[in-house]
């Protein structure tokens, strides 16, 4: 939308509300935000059209929202507050309404976006000759507790998610929401020893907490909370509600780690479900008595 841009940018700034964090908001070369109270937390997150989503079938503001999201969780997966956001979009020349496809893109992301309170304070938007691609960078700040990071679990501690995982690929996938007052409440409840959400797939994740901590882990199979997408899918694809809450991924619940006087707190007080156990090696399932190797499975990026 070149033609355009900066029609689009005074349409942008109209529709952004003011926030006491910003100091310095879209139309200059640089945003300008308060500074942080504790460690910035930085991500950012590129989805591609076909990849990532189907535009045809989702609708421009649905990948707004979904583009939004799923940055907003990598700050819920280290307890953090988010601070504000940039968006950078590559829109695809050959539609027949650039504008209103940036428009719709937008509004999604700030659905999303203003119900976490997360100010849009910038930038860019370019026309190719290929298809959708958006990239949102979100900036957080952590707690006075710190970040929560994937390394610190270790042998003896309990896992537990967040909420019921599985058969995401139904819808759920391009509406996912990120459980920051989640984690803000679980940061102050117990020591959370090591936190990531689920975006491969809750094996693969656990995995990736267990890479980084330099331990293994034992799953329950019974104990897993499955959603029930999941149960609808394994009717369509012949494999079990089990094996796709595993491995299907895109639910972003948060999966995390606590020692066991924790996790007592946890089943007291709340009504989250405990999955595993945390042990020396190994990534491990154990249904109906018998402990078998569980090979980590989810979506592999390219």
């Amino acid at each position: 939308m070149p033609a355009g841009e900066f029609a689009f940018i005074r349409w942008l700034r109209d529709r952004t509300p003011t926030d006491p964090r910003v100091r310095i908001g879209p139309g200059d070369d640089c945003a300008a935000l308060a500074p942080p109270k504790s460690e910035l937390l930085v991500t950012t997150d590129l989805l591609t059209e076909d990849v990532d989503f189907i535009l045809a079938d989702a609708g421009a503001r649905a990948v707004g929202r979904k583009a939004m999201a799923v940055n907003l969780s990598d700050i819920a997966a280290m307890a953090g507050r988010p601070l504000g956001a940039v968006v950078a979009v590559a829109l695809p020349s050959g539609v027949a309404d650039s504008r209103q496809l940036a428009e719709e893109l937008f509004l999604g992301m700030r659905e999303v976006a203003d119900r976490f309170h997360t100010p849009i304070v910038g930038g860019d938007t370019n026309a190719w000759p290929g298809k959708l691609v958006i990239c949102v960078t979100v900036l957080g700040e952590a707690t006075g507790r710190g970040p929560v990071r994937r390394n610190g679990a270790r042998p003896g501690d309990w896992l537990f998610v967040t909420g019921p995982v599985g058969g995401s690929w139904l819808g759920r996938h391009l509406d996912p929401t990120p459980r920051i007052p989640e984690a803000m409440k679980l940061h102050e409840l117990v020591d959370l020893h090591a936190m990531i959400d689920i975006s491969d797939g809750l094996s693969a994740d656990v995995n990736h907490i267990l890479e980084e901590s330099g331990c293994g882990a034992v799953l329950d199979a019974a104990a897993i909370p499955i959603h029930p997408d999941a149960v609808e899918r394994a009717k369509r694809t012949g494999r079990s509600p089990l094996d796709h809450a595993l491995g299907d991924g895109e639910d972003f619940e948060l999966a995390f780690a606590v020692s066991p006087s924790d996790g007592e707190k946890l089943l007291r007080e709340t009504s989250l479900a405990k999955v595993g156990e945390c042990v020396e090696r190994g990534l491990w399932l154990e249904e109906g008595g018998v402990r078998r190797a569980l090979e980590p499975r989810g979506w592999v990026h390219g």
